[in-house]
């Protein structure tokens, strides 16, 4: 296991500095965290002897370090009363970042207190290793699947194709050989290749016995089949089918761990792996996630693009909704739904930008209503529209432009934070 004086826990835009401060910062990691930062890193930024981290959460291993950075909706929602120590704090973040985390990746949320108290114990790094490890279980119980490869090779037995050329320049001396293309059936391919490659990884990065013993026998199974590298053209190119399908979940946290790990060329010792995500992307993914599970009699869209601007030349811009709620029984009505990971504190009115943007979600998707989506103390607040002509628009004839903000409050109890998400969604489109 990693030694816990090398581990670390931050909150999103959190400041830290070296030898000071409620959480201060190793020097020698403040230097590391230099030196990674002019990489090109965009995950915090550099201060006088300290550094403040942006809107990411996840996890940085970086060398003997490992840092977990924590959402942080709002400090009244971190701090329940005065006596709270910052580890009970850091502990609430961590397992609400973890049980989000799965439920996003459709992993099982723990929900015994003896078993959440095992899970706090880990890091964010042994979960994705954990996620990559069973789904690669998974398919192995399965069966690998295999592929026809193609092949070249000078064989003493005439099978494919003659490949003419090379035949007649090797084989001048040797009549016994034919230089030939065929295809092979075996399990050798690119996609059980990328898994292989990532399980090399793991066996290098992973610090947590439990998953050493499982990696291990996986890699047994896996020794006969080659490594390759990678780059996000490997990835970009996979076309899924009926017969690959199943393979989907792993190569994408395959992919997650091989294009964020950069390793330190220099000396070896401080290689760095970053799992980072925007806390208003994981928001946005794991409400829709929740409601596609919760409101089976809608259909529950994300990422819809409509054409919005074009110019003379180029290319045009569009708008594109964090997530489109439809009823499934023909009803056209249409209800757009925007995510924040922001609290309002208490104060209602939401910025001026966000009203702008979701009049003209209204206007373009044709939506019966709008809401900003909070985290924040639970309830649903109405508001309407005011017309050009200075008309609100419920007293108006006009059509009414309704748009809501629901404020979600953010509970340890899991299952009971979901329901309450898909209570607040039902409540506001029925």
């Amino acid at each position: 296991m990693q030694h816990k004086k090398f581990q670390f826990k931050f909150f999103e835009h959190e400041r830290c500095f070296v030898d000071r401060g409620e959480k201060p910062l190793d020097k020698d990691l403040y230097a590391l965290l230099l030196k990674y930062h002019g990489d090109g890193v965009p995950y915090f930024k550099l201060l006088h002897r300290g550094i403040k981290f942006n809107e990411h959460v996840g996890v940085i291993q970086l060398g003997k370090y490992l840092i977990e950075v924590l959402p942080k909706a709002d400090k009244a929602l971190i701090i329940n009363n005065a006596d709270e120590i910052r580890d009970t704090q850091e502990n609430r973040w961590h397992g609400i970042l973890l049980n989000m985390i799965r439920t996003i990746w459709n992993f099982p949320v723990v929900t015994t207190s003896e078993a959440n108290l095992k899970i706090k114990q880990n890091n964010l790094l042994d979960l994705y290793f954990e996620l990559f490890v069973k789904e690669v279980e998974y398919l192995w119980h399965l069966g690998l699947i295999k592929k026809y490869v193609r092949e070249e090779g000078n064989l003493k037995a005439l099978k494919g194709k003659l490949l003419f050329q090379k035949h007649i320049s090797q084989n001048l001396v040797h009549k016994e050989r034919f230089y030939v293309q065929y295809s092979i059936y075996h399990q050798d391919h690119q996609l059980n290749q990328i898994l292989h490659t990532a399980l090399t990884l793991l066996i290098k990065l992973n610090k947590n016995p439990l998953l050493q013993s499982r990696i291990h026998h996986l890699l047994l199974s896996f020794q006969d089949l080659a490594t390759l590298k990678v780059s996000e053209k490997t990835f970009s190119d996979i076309q899924y089918n009926r017969k690959n399908k199943s393979y989907h979940k792993a190569i994408e946290i395959a992919h997650l761990l091989l294009l964020n790990y950069h390793p330190d060329i220099s000396s070896g010792k401080n290689n760095v792996l970053a799992l980072m995500f925007d806390m208003n992307a994981l928001w946005e993914e794991f409400v829709a996630v929740v409601l596609r599970k919760g409101l089976k009699e809608h259909i529950i869209r994300t990422q819809s693009r409509k054409a919005f601007w074009r110019p003379k030349n180029g290319y045009g811009m569009g708008m594109i909704p964090d997530i489109i709620v439809e009823q499934r029984d023909g009803n056209k009505n249409k209800y757009v739904l925007d995510t924040k990971w922001k609290n309002l504190n208490g104060y209602i009115k939401p910025s001026p930008d966000d009203l702008r943007q979701m009049y003209v979600y209204h206007e373009y998707f044709d939506a019966k209503k709008v809401a900003l989506v909070y985290p924040g103390l639970t309830s649903t607040i109405g508001g309407n529209y005011y017309h050009r002509d200075g008309a609100c628009y419920e007293e108006s004839h006009d059509m009414n432009k309704h748009c809501a903000i629901i404020q979600i409050g953010i509970n340890e109890q899991f299952s009971l934070w979901k329901t309450s998400i898909i209570a607040e969604v039902a409540r506001f489109v029925g």
